[in-house]
């Protein structure tokens, strides 16, 4: 199947629309943007099938093709489910998470326990945006 962005023509023919959302992370700059497609799937005049990505009632190229970030026109722009920027952005904003006034809070040594303090690895933290196997 090929995918045309540019064609033009009666939009109305669609043999089926399929509604995808994505979720976008620039690596250069990290701005973050998710963005809802409606695919198009289409016969041409020789039965050949093609699909076009509408966005915003707009004919727009494949997101999965060669995505640019919104803020800085980058390259290297991870694709990823819908939702993963917004849950993002809401524990940024602190929505989801509260520190108490107070300030942390240690908790008590266990008598016995030889268990070193966790440190966090930049693996851990990144473990939300790595690809999961299929």
């Amino acid at each position: 199947m090929s995918e045309i962005a540019g064609r033009t023509g009666l939009r109305g023919t669609a043999t089926a629309v399929v509604h995808e959302s994505y979720a976008f992370a620039c690596m250069r700059c990290g701005f973050g943007w998710e963005q809802s497609y409606e695919i198009e799937h289409h016969l041409d005049g020789d039965g050949q099938e093609y699909v076009m990505y509408v966005a915003e009632g707009r004919v727009v190229p494949s997101p999965l093709s060669r995505p640019a970030c919104h803020n800085c026109d980058g390259r290297v722009v991870r694709i990823m489910r819908a939702g993963q920027v917004s849950s993002v952005r809401g524990v940024a904003e602190g929505r989801h998470h509260r520190v108490p006034p107070a300030g942390p809070v240690e908790a008590p040594r266990v008598p016995g326990d030889a268990a070193e303090p966790h440190h966090w690895h930049l693996s851990v933290l990144l473990h939300p945006f790595q690809r999961r196997a299929s």
